[in-house]
């Protein structure tokens, strides 16, 4: 009774400060006010607080939601431990790669820009600098083959 009670004061104390700021033209925010003070009576009359009142004063309820705590509690305890328990780190590391390659092509070509000495060097070499032979051309094939791998990939 006592909740009913408040929740009609809240009302149309909201309703007032509502019709207030219809008064100043601000008829939006009125309209927005209007409607959160609704809301506690609307509650009210569907029997909501009714309902929560009787929930938060029973012993059984209280109960119930302490066994759903527990049981909450049990949940989240087994899934530490098997995730703990469950596989080594070199494991998890190894199955992880597994399914890495298992996304690539195995026919796929390696990639055409490499991080190596010299790979990004276009400086024309001395005739007699050891080290490195020249590149070849690439034959008309090759010219898409580092494209078709990412399109397979990506699984296109």
């Amino acid at each position: 009774m006592l909740a009913e009670t408040i929740c009609s004061a809240v009302s149309a104390a909201g309703l007032g400060i509502a019709a207030i700021t219809a008064y100043r033209k601000r008829f939006l925010a009125a309209t927005r006010i209007a409607a959160y003070s609704l809301v506690p009576v609307g509650l009210v009359m569907t029997g909501v607080v009714e309902w929560v009142s009787d929930i938060a004063f029973k012993p059984s309820v209280w109960l119930g939601f302490g066994l759903l705590a527990v049981a909450w509690l049990l949940f989240m305890t087994t899934r530490a431990v098997e995730r703990r328990s469950g596989s080594t780190r070199k494991e998890r590391r190894a199955a992880r790669a597994a399914e890495r390659d298992a996304a690539v092509a195995p026919a796929a070509s390696s990639p055409s820009l490499t991080s190596g000495p010299g790979a990004g060097s276009t400086a024309p070499r001395a005739k007699g600098e050891p080290g490195r032979k020249p590149r070849q051309a690439a034959a008309p094939g090759d010219d898409f083959s580092d494209i078709e791998a990412i399109l397979k990939k990506h699984g296109i």
